[in-house]
Protein backbone atom coordinates (compact mmCIF):
# COMPACT_ATOMS: atom_id res chain seq x y z
CA UNK A 1 0.00 0.00 0.00
CA UNK A 2 1.47 3.15 -0.67
CA UNK A 3 1.45 5.55 1.75
CA UNK A 4 1.52 9.46 1.27
CA UNK A 5 3.36 11.64 3.22
CA UNK A 6 -0.06 13.55 5.12
CA UNK A 7 -4.09 13.10 4.14
CA UNK A 8 -4.31 16.53 6.50
CA UNK A 9 -5.34 18.05 3.09
CA UNK A 10 -7.59 15.23 1.69
CA UNK A 11 -9.52 14.10 4.80
CA UNK A 12 -10.78 15.34 7.85
CA UNK A 13 -12.20 13.89 11.24
CA UNK A 14 -15.65 13.92 12.43
CA UNK A 15 -17.82 13.63 15.32
CA UNK A 16 -20.99 12.81 15.03
CA UNK A 17 -23.02 12.90 18.65
CA UNK A 18 -26.51 12.26 18.93
CA UNK A 19 -28.70 11.58 21.57
CA UNK A 20 -32.31 10.38 22.57
CA UNK A 21 -35.10 9.16 25.14
CA UNK A 22 -34.29 5.44 25.38
CA UNK A 23 -38.14 5.46 27.60
CA UNK A 24 -36.68 2.30 29.68
CA UNK A 25 -36.36 2.36 33.48
CA UNK A 26 -35.07 -0.61 35.94
CA UNK A 27 -38.16 -1.75 37.85
CA UNK A 28 -36.35 -2.91 41.20
CA UNK A 29 -39.75 -3.75 42.88
CA UNK A 30 -40.26 -5.66 40.16
CA UNK A 31 -37.11 -7.51 40.03
CA UNK A 32 -37.17 -8.15 43.88
CA UNK A 33 -40.68 -9.88 43.48
CA UNK A 34 -39.57 -11.99 41.21
CA UNK A 35 -36.57 -12.93 43.35
CA UNK A 36 -38.69 -13.53 45.92
CA UNK A 37 -41.40 -15.44 44.04
CA UNK A 38 -38.02 -17.94 42.08
CA UNK A 39 -36.76 -17.89 45.90
CA UNK A 40 -33.63 -16.43 44.62
CA UNK A 41 -30.95 -14.25 46.31
CA UNK A 42 -31.57 -10.47 46.34
CA UNK A 43 -29.55 -9.03 43.61
CA UNK A 44 -29.64 -11.22 41.26
CA UNK A 45 -32.53 -10.16 38.49
CA UNK A 46 -33.04 -7.05 36.51
CA UNK A 47 -36.08 -6.34 35.40
CA UNK A 48 -36.91 -3.06 33.07
CA UNK A 49 -39.66 -1.75 32.11
CA UNK A 50 -40.68 0.45 28.99
CA UNK A 51 -42.29 3.89 30.14
CA UNK A 52 -43.83 4.27 26.57
CA UNK A 53 -44.27 0.74 25.34
CA UNK A 54 -45.90 1.07 21.41
CA UNK A 55 -45.72 4.72 21.44
CA UNK A 56 -45.12 5.66 17.80
CA UNK A 57 -43.95 8.58 18.21
CA UNK A 58 -41.00 7.46 20.03
CA UNK A 59 -40.15 4.43 18.61
CA UNK A 60 -40.03 6.42 14.76
CA UNK A 61 -37.16 9.03 16.21
CA UNK A 62 -34.96 5.82 17.56
CA UNK A 63 -35.19 3.91 14.52
CA UNK A 64 -33.68 7.21 12.66
CA UNK A 65 -31.02 7.47 15.56
CA UNK A 66 -30.11 4.16 14.89
CA UNK A 67 -30.10 4.31 10.98
CA UNK A 68 -28.49 7.87 10.82
CA UNK A 69 -25.71 6.43 12.84
CA UNK A 70 -25.50 3.43 10.68
CA UNK A 71 -24.74 5.70 7.34
CA UNK A 72 -22.50 7.97 9.50
CA UNK A 73 -20.39 4.43 9.63
CA UNK A 74 -21.60 3.51 6.49
CA UNK A 75 -19.78 6.77 5.16
CA UNK A 76 -16.81 7.59 7.35
CA UNK A 77 -13.87 5.11 8.02
CA UNK A 78 -12.40 4.36 11.55
CA UNK A 79 -10.19 6.40 13.40
CA UNK A 80 -9.45 6.66 16.57
CA UNK A 81 -11.09 4.28 19.27
CA UNK A 82 -13.39 6.61 20.21
CA UNK A 83 -15.68 8.52 18.69
CA UNK A 84 -13.75 10.28 15.73
CA UNK A 85 -14.26 9.04 12.35
CA UNK A 86 -12.18 9.63 9.20
CA UNK A 87 -14.37 11.50 6.23
CA UNK A 88 -12.42 11.58 2.80
CA UNK A 89 -13.13 15.34 1.13
CA UNK A 90 -14.09 13.79 -1.87
CA UNK A 91 -16.78 11.84 0.50
CA UNK A 92 -17.55 15.07 2.44
CA UNK A 93 -20.45 16.75 0.00
CA UNK A 94 -22.56 13.59 -0.33
CA UNK A 95 -21.97 12.57 3.74
CA UNK A 96 -22.72 16.46 4.42
CA UNK A 97 -26.13 16.27 2.57
CA UNK A 98 -27.46 12.77 4.10
CA UNK A 99 -26.02 13.99 7.88
CA UNK A 100 -27.68 17.72 7.71
CA UNK A 101 -30.90 16.92 5.98
CA UNK A 102 -31.00 14.28 8.97
CA UNK A 103 -30.87 16.53 11.53
CA UNK A 104 -33.47 18.45 10.12
CA UNK A 105 -35.58 15.58 10.44
CA UNK A 106 -34.28 14.88 14.03
CA UNK A 107 -35.55 18.44 14.99
CA UNK A 108 -39.08 17.20 13.10
CA UNK A 109 -39.23 13.82 14.97
CA UNK A 110 -38.44 15.06 18.44
CA UNK A 111 -40.54 17.67 18.02
CA UNK A 112 -43.99 15.49 17.21
CA UNK A 113 -42.70 13.00 20.27
CA UNK A 114 -42.53 15.69 22.84
CA UNK A 115 -46.15 17.09 21.34
CA UNK A 116 -47.42 13.47 21.76
CA UNK A 117 -45.60 12.98 25.31
CA UNK A 118 -48.75 13.80 27.57
CA UNK A 119 -51.00 11.39 25.74
CA UNK A 120 -48.09 8.93 25.42
CA UNK A 121 -48.55 9.11 29.38
CA UNK A 122 -52.32 8.58 30.17
CA UNK A 123 -52.13 5.26 27.73
CA UNK A 124 -48.76 4.04 29.68
CA UNK A 125 -50.58 4.24 32.52
CA UNK A 126 -53.32 1.80 31.66
CA UNK A 127 -50.78 -0.94 29.83
CA UNK A 128 -48.67 -0.84 32.77
CA UNK A 129 -50.85 -1.02 35.36
CA UNK A 130 -49.28 -1.14 39.05
CA UNK A 131 -45.75 -0.69 37.51
CA UNK A 132 -46.93 2.56 36.55
CA UNK A 133 -45.12 5.89 38.48
CA UNK A 134 -46.01 9.08 37.35
CA UNK A 135 -42.59 10.71 38.91
CA UNK A 136 -40.67 8.49 36.65
CA UNK A 137 -41.57 10.17 33.47
CA UNK A 138 -39.88 13.45 33.21
CA UNK A 139 -41.54 17.21 32.46
CA UNK A 140 -41.27 17.59 28.81
CA UNK A 141 -38.81 20.40 29.66
CA UNK A 142 -36.12 18.23 30.85
CA UNK A 143 -37.35 15.40 28.31
CA UNK A 144 -36.48 18.12 25.62
CA UNK A 145 -32.71 18.18 26.70
CA UNK A 146 -32.59 14.54 26.32
CA UNK A 147 -32.66 14.69 21.83
CA UNK A 148 -29.41 16.59 21.39
CA UNK A 149 -27.67 16.31 18.00
CA UNK A 150 -24.12 17.74 17.18
CA UNK A 151 -22.39 17.01 14.08
CA UNK A 152 -18.35 18.58 14.32
CA UNK A 153 -15.76 18.34 12.19
CA UNK A 154 -12.42 18.52 13.01
CA UNK A 155 -8.81 19.18 11.05
CA UNK A 156 -6.59 16.21 10.63
CA UNK A 157 -3.38 17.13 11.79
CA UNK A 158 -0.44 16.08 9.98
CA UNK A 159 2.03 13.40 11.20
CA UNK A 160 4.62 15.61 12.71
CA UNK A 161 2.65 18.85 13.67
CA UNK A 162 3.95 19.48 17.28
CA UNK A 163 3.93 23.34 18.00
CA UNK A 164 4.06 22.98 21.67
CA UNK A 165 7.11 24.80 23.58
CA UNK A 166 9.06 21.51 24.51
CA UNK A 167 12.60 20.43 24.00
CA UNK A 168 13.73 19.03 20.89
CA UNK A 169 14.17 15.49 22.16
CA UNK A 170 10.89 14.80 23.23
CA UNK A 171 9.25 16.69 20.02
CA UNK A 172 11.03 14.00 18.58
CA UNK A 173 10.09 11.46 20.72
CA UNK A 174 6.53 12.96 20.43
CA UNK A 175 6.63 13.04 16.92
CA UNK A 176 8.11 9.26 16.77
CA UNK A 177 4.90 7.92 18.47
CA UNK A 178 2.33 10.18 16.89
CA UNK A 179 3.87 9.06 13.53
CA UNK A 180 3.46 5.30 14.47
CA UNK A 181 -0.24 5.82 15.74
CA UNK A 182 -0.79 7.96 12.46
CA UNK A 183 0.34 5.21 10.03
CA UNK A 184 -1.51 2.21 12.81
CA UNK A 185 -4.70 4.84 12.07
CA UNK A 186 -4.56 4.54 8.64
CA UNK A 187 -3.99 1.29 7.83
CA UNK A 188 -6.84 0.64 10.05
CA UNK A 189 -9.08 2.76 7.91
CA UNK A 190 -8.29 1.10 4.53
CA UNK A 191 -8.24 -2.20 6.14
CA UNK A 192 -12.01 -1.15 7.30
CA UNK A 193 -12.61 -0.24 2.91
CA UNK A 194 -11.72 -4.03 2.49
CA UNK A 195 -13.57 -5.87 4.75
CA UNK A 196 -16.72 -3.42 3.71
CA UNK A 197 -15.81 -4.33 0.05
CA UNK A 198 -15.38 -8.19 1.26
CA UNK A 199 -18.14 -8.76 2.96
CA UNK A 200 -20.42 -6.65 -0.04
CA UNK A 201 -19.02 -9.53 -2.46
CA UNK A 202 -19.72 -12.10 -0.43
CA UNK A 203 -23.10 -11.59 0.49
CA UNK A 204 -23.88 -11.01 -3.90
CA UNK A 205 -21.96 -13.97 -4.38
CA UNK A 206 -23.94 -16.24 -1.66
CA UNK A 207 -27.24 -15.00 -3.14
CA UNK A 208 -26.60 -15.94 -7.06
CA UNK A 209 -25.51 -19.31 -5.12
CA UNK A 210 -28.40 -21.74 -6.68
CA UNK A 211 -29.32 -23.56 -9.67
CA UNK A 212 -32.92 -24.47 -9.84
CA UNK A 213 -36.18 -23.31 -8.65
CA UNK A 214 -36.34 -25.78 -5.96
CA UNK A 215 -34.46 -22.66 -3.24
CA UNK A 216 -34.86 -20.20 -5.68
CA UNK A 217 -34.19 -16.41 -4.21
CA UNK A 218 -35.33 -12.81 -4.31
CA UNK A 219 -33.55 -10.47 -6.15
CA UNK A 220 -34.12 -7.07 -5.52
CA UNK A 221 -32.63 -3.66 -6.76
CA UNK A 222 -31.20 -2.69 -3.61
CA UNK A 223 -28.07 -6.01 -3.87
CA UNK A 224 -26.61 -4.49 -6.95
CA UNK A 225 -27.08 -0.87 -5.54
CA UNK A 226 -25.34 -1.73 -1.92
CA UNK A 227 -22.01 -3.07 -4.14
CA UNK A 228 -22.21 -0.17 -6.07
CA UNK A 229 -21.98 1.99 -3.30
CA UNK A 230 -19.41 0.26 -1.69
CA UNK A 231 -17.61 0.55 -4.79
CA UNK A 232 -18.14 4.23 -4.98
CA UNK A 233 -16.92 4.34 -1.60
CA UNK A 234 -12.97 2.91 -2.53
CA UNK A 235 -13.30 5.20 -4.89
CA UNK A 236 -13.83 8.10 -2.76
CA UNK A 237 -11.91 6.85 0.26
CA UNK A 238 -9.27 5.57 -1.58
CA UNK A 239 -6.96 8.18 0.41
CA UNK A 240 -3.44 6.05 -0.35
CA UNK A 241 -4.28 5.78 -3.97
CA UNK A 242 -4.12 2.39 -3.72
CA UNK A 243 -3.88 1.16 -7.52
CA UNK A 244 -5.36 -2.51 -6.64
CA UNK A 245 -8.48 -0.16 -4.96
CA UNK A 246 -9.09 1.23 -7.93
CA UNK A 247 -8.85 -1.51 -10.02
CA UNK A 248 -11.39 -3.43 -7.78
CA UNK A 249 -13.52 -0.32 -7.97
CA UNK A 250 -13.78 -0.80 -11.59
CA UNK A 251 -13.85 -4.16 -11.70
CA UNK A 252 -17.17 -4.07 -9.06
CA UNK A 253 -18.90 -1.65 -11.29
CA UNK A 254 -18.19 -3.54 -14.86
CA UNK A 255 -19.84 -6.39 -13.44
CA UNK A 256 -22.64 -4.55 -11.61
CA UNK A 257 -23.52 -2.84 -15.50
CA UNK A 258 -26.66 -3.76 -17.10
CA UNK A 259 -28.13 -5.97 -14.22
CA UNK A 260 -31.60 -6.69 -13.08
CA UNK A 261 -33.22 -8.42 -10.57
CA UNK A 262 -35.60 -10.44 -13.37
CA UNK A 263 -32.31 -11.71 -15.27
CA UNK A 264 -30.77 -12.91 -12.24
CA UNK A 265 -33.45 -14.55 -10.93
CA UNK A 266 -34.72 -16.14 -14.83
CA UNK A 267 -31.15 -17.10 -16.11
CA UNK A 268 -29.06 -19.19 -14.29
CA UNK A 269 -26.13 -18.82 -17.05
CA UNK A 270 -26.34 -15.03 -16.69
CA UNK A 271 -26.43 -15.31 -13.32
CA UNK A 272 -23.42 -17.86 -13.17
CA UNK A 273 -21.54 -15.80 -15.45
CA UNK A 274 -22.08 -12.63 -12.86
CA UNK A 275 -21.26 -14.95 -10.03
CA UNK A 276 -17.94 -15.79 -11.48
CA UNK A 277 -17.06 -12.51 -11.78
CA UNK A 278 -17.92 -11.84 -8.35
CA UNK A 279 -15.93 -14.46 -7.55
CA UNK A 280 -13.00 -13.77 -8.97
CA UNK A 281 -13.31 -9.97 -7.45
CA UNK A 282 -13.38 -11.96 -3.96
CA UNK A 283 -9.83 -13.85 -4.94
CA UNK A 284 -8.58 -9.95 -5.71
CA UNK A 285 -9.70 -8.60 -2.18
CA UNK A 286 -8.75 -11.34 0.30
CA UNK A 287 -5.16 -10.89 0.27
CA UNK A 288 -6.19 -6.87 1.10
CA UNK A 289 -7.99 -8.33 4.39
CA UNK A 290 -6.34 -7.90 7.69
CA UNK A 291 -4.45 -11.49 8.50
CA UNK A 292 -6.97 -11.63 11.42
CA UNK A 293 -9.65 -12.02 8.61
CA UNK A 294 -7.81 -14.47 6.15
CA UNK A 295 -6.46 -16.78 9.24
CA UNK A 296 -10.08 -16.73 10.03
CA UNK A 297 -10.68 -18.29 6.07
CA UNK A 298 -8.44 -20.45 6.31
Amino acid sequence: MTEPTSISESAVLVELSISVWTGRKQDRHAAREIEVAKLAESGVARVYKYLLSNCTELIRIQKFTANLRKRHYQMTMPWSDFVLRLLPVAQHPKYDAEITGGRVEFIDLAGEFLDAYESAIAAAADRLGNMFAVREYPSRRALSKKFRFNLTYIPLPDAGDFRVDISKETAAQMRTHYQTYYRKQLTGAMEYLWERAYQALEKMSERLDYQGDADKKVFRNSLVKNLLEVAELLNRCNLTRDKQMLTICNNIKRACRGITPKALREDKNYRAAIKKQVDEIIELVKPMLPETERLAMD
